[in-house]
């Protein structure tokens, strides 16, 4: 029997890590791809491939399924999921009947509080935490481009069988993916969205992309300000986050490319659905649940509400 892996979302991260799989496994005997997709996406990718571009090469990858129809789809061993987090619940939906109780789901979503979420619309399945390091985003039907050098996957779970967890990680290694297996993962996860919600925040809130932050005194003044808010959060929910962590965040930030920016602020410079609940008001709430001040966000949040 082949170990059955679906991605659920082909935006930047799923498409990229899910068409290093692709190409990985295509014609394998071993290991099938199912890409879950509807309208224009499937179409393209049915017919003409999954696309990735990358600063150095194009590559153009094909998956063992791509379907919406769950009874195509069939019963999945793993499913790595990385919609945009206000899509969590609905996107579960149609394939509901695709995961069993043995099926290991992997969220990599921009947010904290994915794991929960799932974990209650599937409560005997074991979920994951993950998180991942890549600037990358859609730019056609079946297409996305990947700008820089990043491209790190971290994932662990404190319940999950460890021989799962390192056959996962055995999958990712044989796909060429970088790829990490943390004991701390919640700290790890939680690392990244300290980087990933005040960049989202800072961008939307000021409409400036990261060399605009950076070179920017006042600007980078409200970002440092947001990495303050919500590391005093994080602290506060007792997480052994390095002391440094602003100091390291700032870092991290200063070697992403200067003309990127964050996924939120494309959404909102493009009209679309933000993921502000996920990535904004969520460190409000967690500021007032732990007794943590958080007048930044707070502005901030109140400020892209209303827009």
């Amino acid at each position: 029997m082949k170990t059955r892996i679906g991605i659920l979302g082909l935006g930047g991260v799923g498409g990229y890590f899910g068409g290093l799989l692709a190409k990985a496994y295509f014609e394998s005997d071993t290991i099938e791809i199912v890409f879950i997709a509807r309208g224009e996406t499937q179409k393209a990718v049915a017919q003409n491939g999954f696309k990735i571009i990358s600063d150095t090469n194009e590559a153009i990858v094909f998956p063992s399924l791509v379907s919406n129809n769950p009874d195509e789809i069939g019963k999945l061993d793993y499913l790595i999921c990385a919609t945009k987090t206000y899509d969590i619940e609905t996107s579960f939906e149609s394939i509901k009947n695709c995961i069993t109780k043995k099926t290991i789901i992997l969220p990599l979503y921009n947010g904290v509080d994915a794991t929960e979420r799932i974990q209650i619309l599937f409560p005997e399945n074991t979920v994951l935490q993950g998180c991942v390091y890549i600037v990358s985003m859609i730019v056609g039907s079946g297409i996305i481009k990947k700008i820089g050098p990043y491209e790190k996957l971290f994932f662990g779970s404190k319940t999950a069988p460890i021989s799962k967890l390192k056959e996962l990680q055995s999958i990712f290694e044989k796909a060429n993916i970088e790829s990490y297996l943390v004991e701390n993962i919640e700290e790890t996860v939680w690392e990244k969205f300290i980087f990933i919600s005040a960049l989202a925040s800072a961008t939307s809130y000021l409409n400036q992309n990261i060399g605009g932050i950076l070179n920017n005194p006042e600007n980078k003044a409200v970002y440092i300000s947001l990495l303050n808010e919500i590391t005093a959060v994080a602290f506060a929910k007792g997480l052994a986050l390095p002391n440094d962590i602003v100091a390291q965040t700032i870092i991290k930030l200063e070697k992403t490319p200067k003309d990127a920016t964050s996924s939120m602020h494309r959404d909102l410079l493009a009209g679309r659905n933000t993921e502000v609940v996920s990535l904004t008001e969520y460190v409000v709430k967690e500021g007032l649940k732990y007794g943590v001040t958080t007048p930044m966000y707070q502005m901030i949040l109140d400020k892209l509400r209303r827009d």
